[in-house]
């Protein structure tokens, strides 16, 4: 296991993690030809933080292994899933049976569907519903206070998922989880599609949510959303972060960014150079010896092709590189 003196942000450098998850790699057995039996490693050597208070961005690209993580810490996998290593949530382990017991009470899930939802439940009824209480009376108080705060107007509780908006659905969503009183939030691929308004709207929930005590992963591709609203960002790469940095780190030309992979996201921006790197992340049948970046880095070298790197702390930060010091 790799030993990592975790970065922390000033509102959490005094508290411990809530969550934490050490070097989970996560595998699924398929068939191919025949009965013969092959492994498919989607995240390997994985490790991450979040506290409470805070807003960890997990970036990375489509096909990455961003919502397999999500899956993985609800404990929702599928039965052909492998995982391995371990996690501690509350500074205890974070079993099968933990994951059940606090799913969608202290932890909870901001999906990136819209079809989350019962076509078939009204939509007061579905959060109610999600909300293990025997006062059903003030849990409908509780529930129609949150969607009053998210303009959710007194109609829509008696609704049914196909007569709201897009943004309609997120605000139940995120309501939900509001109402869950979640510890932990886990907010997938929340704004795709989104205008500027919804998406400021959106992200403007996470903060509050933070605000208030909650520990937020918010899971995107979208990095310049992430930014807007996180205290750091852990850059996400086929199925491993490759740094983890503050985000005062993203700022001028990315110079105090650690991986070269993160100065191509910065840089490529619209808003910086809008430069764009060769190559394409490795797809996840792919068997790779070395570091994952090794074809598309412009400062590798051979040792980088011969293992993955370890992760590391650099200049206050996280990362999985060789030739940074």
């Amino acid at each position: 296991m790799e030993d990592i003196d975790r970065i922390t942000t000033k509102k959490a450098r005094n508290n411990e993690a809530l969550l934490k998850v050490k070097d989970i790699s996560l595998s699924f057995i398929q068939y191919t030809s025949g009965l013969r039996q092959t492994e498919l490693k989607v995240i390997s050597n994985l490790n991450l933080e979040a506290y409470s208070g805070e807003i960890l961005a997990v970036v990375g690209s489509s096909g990455s292994g961003k919502s397999l993580l999500a899956h993985a810490i609800l404990g929702i996998l599928p039965s052909n899933a492998r995982l391995y290593g371990s996690m501690e949530y509350n500074g205890q382990p974070l079993t099968q049976e933990k994951k059940e017991e606090i799913r969608g009470k202290e932890i909870a899930l901001i999906p990136q569907s819209t079809n989350y939802l019962d076509p078939l439940m009204r939509i007061s009824n579905q959060v109610i519903g999600n909300v293990n209480e025997k006062n059903k009376e003030s849990i409908k108080k509780l529930q129609r206070y949150v969607f009053q705060k998210y303009n959710l107007k007194p109609e829509v509780d008696r609704m049914f998922p196909h007569e709201l908006s897009g943004g309609m659905i997120r605000r139940v969503l995120v309501s939900t989880a509001v109402i869950s009183s979640a510890r932990l939030v886990i907010a997938d691929e929340p704004t795709p599609g989104l205008d500027e308004k919804n998406l400021k709207e959106t992200l403007s929930y996470f903060k509050d949510m933070a605000n208030k005590g909650c520990a937020v992963i918010l899971i995107t591709h979208d990095i310049d959303a992430a930014l807007k609203i996180s205290d750091r960002i852990a850059i996400f790469y086929a199925g491993t972060i490759l740094e983890e940095a503050n985000i005062e780190d993203f700022a001028n030309d990315g110079e105090n960014l650690r991986h070269p992979y993160t100065r191509a996201l910065w840089n490529a921006l619209p808003q910086n150079k809008f430069k764009a790197i060769k190559g394409h992340q490795p797809m996840q049948d792919e068997i790779i010896e070395g570091c994952f970046f090794y074809e598309r880095c412009s400062i590798k070298n051979e040792l980088c092709s011969k293992g993955i790197p370890e992760l590391k702390t650099i200049n206050g930060g996280l990362v999985r590189c060789n030739n940074v010091s």
